[in-house]
């Protein structure tokens, strides 16, 4: 079953919902379907559109957080599923200067990694390696498009979700 992208009344991305929801959302009137996936869904009564974006019909009020909590996902999803040492599809986490050197948990000193690396570098430092990192690890920017990364991207989502920049969340 596929995922769509929910978007608040003012385009911002929110989340993203299973079809099974979105389409809840759209038969109560709470939101309008502003793109359709390929496909149509049947009932005995109606025939609908496959909802791909909707956008909820009301303007929904964000508590506005001024940090993502860290997470395994969320840190493979900032470094786009990609090893930071090798490039590789990475399926673990790394903390750069090791929890048993002082390193923290946090996302400064975290990074996606692939098993193979993440075992070879062990509880060392970069440069005892000589090692380093292709980019600077940081705190993801707070929007709903950092959400819509924990599904797997539609093509129809890019223009909302490439759209809203985080100089207009602030606003």
């Amino acid at each position: 079953m596929g995922a769509a992208l929910v978007l608040n009344a003012t385009y911002e991305p929110l989340c993203v919902v299973p079809l099974r929801r979105a389409v809840v959302l759209v038969l109560a009137e709470k939101a309008v379907v502003v793109e359709a996936a390929d496909g149509t869904l049947r009932s005995e009564r109606m025939v609908i559109a496959a909802p791909s974006v909707v956008r909820l019909s009301r303007y929904v009020r964000v508590p506005y957080r001024a940090r993502v909590p860290m997470s395994r996902r969320g840190v493979l999803n900032r470094d786009g599923g990609r090893c930071a040492y090798c490039e590789g599809r990475a399926d673990t986490i790394d903390h750069v200067v090791p929890r048993s050197r002082g390193g923290l948990h946090a996302w400064d000193n975290v990074v996606a990694a692939c098993a193979r690396c993440n075992h070879r570098k062990a509880d060392r430092m970069l440069a005892e390696l000589g090692w380093s990192l292709s980019f600077r690890p940081s705190q993801p920017v707070v929007s709903g498009s950092f959400a819509a990364g924990y599904a797997a991207r539609q093509p129809a989502w890019e223009p909302y979700l490439n759209a809203w920049t985080p100089a207009e969340e602030a606003s």
